[in-house]
């Protein structure tokens, strides 16, 4: 069980799972820049973070839930649950909503895999599924929460944890999704680690040159 004060966000598990350095940069340094990618998702939750409950035949819509799990040391906010009645018993059904279309890696499945964990452990309920909901296209994905991406959202989580722990950001590598990153400029990928730390040393001597 983690102490209230060890605990990290969800949304750190969506920043590593893009870029173990975003993360980094974000949760260790305390660094943010929005661009107009944060910025549309940023409105789409906008629209949804209304924390506004509905009834729909036998399920009730929950937004903007506060959740939170001990075990893993996890507090964040799930844009929506849906709880389905099921033979009397109401299943959390979680639904996260992104700006953009569906992806071709985990990083979304993780962070939604993540808040089922959370809610898992708030209701005592299994729960076997979830949805994504993409902005760009309108549509609704729904994700199984199987053992091998529950295993990968928990190796996610400890990884998180490890690197605010021990306050150890990694080096930046250029890769195309770079270019859709906020913190483009301030991580310098396409530097590279020698010429970051001449770039340093440079300034050094050029202040030892002119005191």
């Amino acid at each position: 069980m983690y102490a209230d004060d060890d605990f990290i966000q969800l949304s750190s598990l969506q920043h590593y799972m893009f870029c173990p350095r975003q993360c980094g940069l974000i949760h260790v340094h305390g660094l943010w820049l929005e661009n107009r990618f944060t910025a549309r998702g940023r409105v789409l939750h906008e629209r949804v973070d209304s924390g506004e409950e509905e009834t729909r035949g036998t399920d009730h819509i929950v937004r903007s839930l506060n959740i939170y799990s001990r075990e893993y040391g996890l507090a964040g906010r799930a844009d929506v649950v849906e709880f389905k009645d099921e033979k009397g018993r109401m299943r959390p059904f979680p639904v996260e909503y992104k700006s953009g279309k569906p992806k071709h890696d985990d990083i979304d499945l993780v962070q939604l895999c993540a808040q089922a964990l959370c809610l898992e452990e708030m209701t005592g309920i299994h729960i076997p599924e979830g949805a994504l909901y993409y902005g760009k296209t309108r549509h609704r994905v729904r994700t199984l929460m199987t053992e091998e991406l529950r295993k990968k959202t928990i190796n996610a989580i400890d990884a998180v944890h490890e690197m605010i722990r021990s306050r150890s950001v990694t080096t930046g590598e250029y890769q195309k999704k770079c270019d859709t990153c906020s913190l483009n400029d301030e991580c310098m990928p396409k530097l590279g680690q020698r010429k970051i730390q001449r770039f340093i040393e440079g300034l050094f001597i050029a202040d030892e040159t002119t005191s």
